[in-house]
């Protein structure tokens, strides 16, 4: 989703690991927004650079326009992820986009645990203790139709890392196996075995 040779702003860089990876794989100029220091500094020595600061109005002047917007599991963090958006905008050139990753609150096991009555929080995941919102597929298109973007392509991954891939009765089905069903499976049905949804939008005009 993010064009060869892009210029990109990786908004809530954190330790710049998503930034390396897309200056390595798409030859991209990256800059990289967050206001965690011992963060800034790792994503620093990663050869990011970065500015230890929130998205700000104040940072378009100095920044320049980009041609992507990232947010990599950044949004179900905030509080209003829809000034961010609105904001966002301003940041892009024309024909640029925003891409986003985003955690899938439906995924069969957080609907299982309802089911069990629970709704534990976790220190990473969907149920990540630190956020503050939650989307299903349908709520975040109307998060980005409703923040005026044009939505231009999501896909869901699988989530082989989840930990409850890592034990039985998955954990004795070969890797390969798994790996096939589930990328098979979230393609197929993204809204029930999709763990994250990734969305490329653009402005709307």
């Amino acid at each position: 989703m993010i064009p060869w040779g892009a210029r990109v702003l990786d908004v809530g860089c954190g330790t710049g690991s998503v930034s390396r990876l897309i200056m390595d794989a798409c030859h991209c100029t990256v800059f990289g927004i967050e206001p965690d220091t011992d963060r800034a500094a790792a994503a620093t020595s990663k050869g990011v650079e970065v500015v230890g600061a929130q998205l700000i109005e104040e940072l378009i002047p100095q920044l320049g326009p980009f041609d992507v917007v990232l947010f990599a599991d950044v949004l179900e963090h905030l509080v209003d992820p829809f000034g961010t958006l609105r904001l966002a905008h301003r940041f892009l050139r024309g024909g640029g986009a925003v891409v986003a990753s985003l955690p899938n609150v439906a995924h069969w096991t957080v609907r299982l645990n309802l089911l069990r009555g629970r709704f534990d929080y976790q220190p990473i995941g969907i149920m990540d203790a630190t956020h503050l919102r939650w989307f299903t597929l349908r709520s975040l298109h109307l998060l980005f139709t409703q923040g005026n973007y044009k939505i231009i392509e999501t896909r869901a991954s699988a989530g082989m890392w989840m930990q409850v891939y890592q034990v039985p009765p998955w954990q004795w089905i070969p890797r390969r196996v798994l790996r096939k069903v589930l990328h098979g499976a979230a393609k197929a049905w993204p809204t029930l075995f999709g763990c994250q949804y990734v969305i490329k939008a653009e402005p709307e005009l």
